[in-house]
């Protein structure tokens, strides 16, 4: 039998849920390295999704708390996506994918984890990046911590 370790996980397993909405707190504290904020931009901010579908797997969100893309100034519209247009760059530049999912969820339904804060997800893919684990298993293999993507992406910056 083979073992898959993913130790960086038992933080979410048995450390204290969220409360409240984590765009809104991370963006108001001040430690961008703790909470891997990677841009901060005049009405938008990308950070780093702590539990990605694949390495490099950025977020995008307005600093504006709201579940609807109807609540978004047109600038903060255009915002969001000129700051995803970056993202997109920066993980071309930095991580080298061979292609990119770029999207919004919105409404639970629509598979929202997060239904009350607009964000746009950038996530890298590679040619046999997806495997028979997500699958079967259940299980998603991530090749890189965090904060050596963190600090990987912030040189291209």
């Amino acid at each position: 039998m083979e073992h898959l370790w993913a130790p960086w996980r038992i933080r979410y397993i048995l450390g204290p849920k969220e409360t409240g909405c984590f765009f809104c707190r991370k963006s108001q504290e001040a430690d961008d390295a703790k909470n891997h904020i990677l841009i901060r931009d005049r009405t938008c901010f990308a950070l780093l999704n702590t539990y990605p579908y694949n390495a490099g797997h950025i977020m995008v969100a307005p600093y504006k708390h709201s579940g609807d893309l109807n609540d978004l100034a047109e600038q903060e519209l255009a915002d969001l996506m000129l700051l995803m247009r970056r993202c997109q760059q920066l993980l071309a530049k930095a991580v080298k994918p061979e292609g990119f999912n770029i999207g919004l969820n919105l409404g639970r339904t629509a598979g929202a984890g997060v239904e009350d804060h607009v964000h746009m997800h950038i996530v890298p893919r590679w040619n046999g990046d997806t495997n028979y684990m997500p699958v079967l298993g259940d299980v998603r293999v991530i090749p890189q911590a965090l904060d050596e993507i963190y600090a990987e992406l912030l040189k291209y910056l």
